[in-house]
């Protein structure tokens, strides 16, 4: 996010594990971030990926260590939740942890996701529900099951 031009991450850029994540998924994510191609320089990112089951994360870090070689200037994010920083992969790749501290500030964020996220053109979609014809948007309510 350097610029408010910088597109947002691509599906095959992004990994959403969860435990049912299988390995054959992660595989071919890694293999996608690991393996060089004329693919240009992506940022590849796991998010929660402490919530692998313990098969899944062993056959994933085997996998990085083979396929690292092959790339030496891959980009790749892991993303965990620190209250589960003794699962398999937060240890794993323990060596390469690096606190994340945003680099801007929650105004920048959202003028880029703003960007982003707009229908440029107002028509007869559901993006005419959100404020300033947004494609998402965030519905909450402090009392569950209201119908959100």
């Amino acid at each position: 996010m350097n610029s408010l031009n910088q597109p947002l991450p691509t599906f095959d850029e992004v990994l959403l594990c969860t435990p049912h994540t299988t390995a054959e998924q992660v595989g071919l994510f890694l293999r996608r971030c690991l393996i060089p191609c004329s693919g240009g320089e992506k940022i590849y990112t796991m998010l929660y990926a402490d919530e692998l089951s313990y098969d899944v994360s062993c056959r994933a870090e085997e996998l990085f260590q083979h396929l690292q070689h092959y790339n030496s200037t891959y980009r790749l994010v892991i993303l965990c939740n620190c209250e589960r920083e003794h699962s398999y992969i937060p240890s794993a790749f323990s060596q390469y942890k690096v606190p994340m501290v945003p680099q801007r500030t929650l105004a920048e964020i959202q003028q880029y996701l703003q960007r982003h996220y707009r229908v440029a053109e107002p028509s007869s979609s559901a993006a005419s529900v959100f404020k300033d014809n947004m494609c998402v948007g965030i519905v909450s309510s402090k009392r569950a099951g209201l119908g959100k």
